[in-house]
C-alpha cells in the first residue's frame, strides 16, 4: 500500500526555541508554530483560526533555528507528522500527541530584525576569498565580435 507523509507549514514562532543536545552531540531545537486561517462566514465577519503545532528540528539546521530565531518571527517548516503516544505517570492514561519532524527550514522576514518579531541578529556573511592568480591570456583566443559582451572581470566589488 503507497503512503506519503509531507506537510508544509508557514507561521509564526510561539516561544524561543528550546536547543538541546543528544549524548552523541547531535542538537535538537523545539520550536512552537502557531498558523492561522482566516475567513469570513456567511454573514460577511471576518473569522480567525488558529492552530498550534510542535515542531523538532535535528543537526545543523536546529543550530541555526536556536541561534537565529525569536518568539514572534516568521518561519516556513517542510517536514513529516509524527505520533508521539505515552503513558501518562499521574493518571495511567494512553497519552498522545501529533507533531512535526522538520526536514528543511526556511526563515522568513527581515534577517536584520527590521519586521514583525525583530530581534535576531543576522547571519554573518561568508568573505570571498580573494583570487590568487590572474589567468594568462589564450594565445587562440578570438577576438570579440561587435556586439559580444565582454568576459567578466574578476575584480567584482561584491
Amino acid at each position: 500500500m503507497a503512503s506519503f507523509n509531507k506537510v508544509i507549514l508557514m507561521g509564526n514562532l510561539t516561544r524561543d526555541p528550546e536547543l538541546r543536545y543528544t549524548p552523541k552531540g547531535t542538537a535538537i531545537a523545539k520550536i512552537g508554530l502557531a498558523v492561522n486561517r482566516t475567513w469570513r462566514n456567511e454573514a460577511g465577519e471576518t473569522k480567525e483560526e488558529v492552530t498550534f503545532v510542535d515542531v523538532d528540528v535535528f543537526g545543523r539546521t536546529a543550530e541555526n533555528v536556536g541561534q537565529y530565531m525569536r518568539k514572534g518571527r516568521p518561519i516556513m517548516v517542510e517536514g513529516r507528522l509524527k505520533l508521539d503516544t505515552w503513558d501518562d505517570k499521574q493518571t495511567g492514561q494512553k497519552r498522545s500527541r501529533l507533531g512535526v519532524i522538520a526536514e528543511t527550514v526556511q526563515f522568513l522576514g527581515s534577517p536584520a530584525g527590521g519586521g514583525e518579531g525583530g530581534g535576531a541578529p543576522a547571519a554573518p556573511r561568508a568573505a570571498r576569498p580573494a583570487p590568487t592568480h590572474s589567468p594568462a591570456p589564450s594565445a587562440a583566443a578570438p577576438e570579440p565580435l561587435e556586439g559580444d559582451v565582454p568576459p567578466e572581470s574578476d575584480d567584482v566589488p561584491f
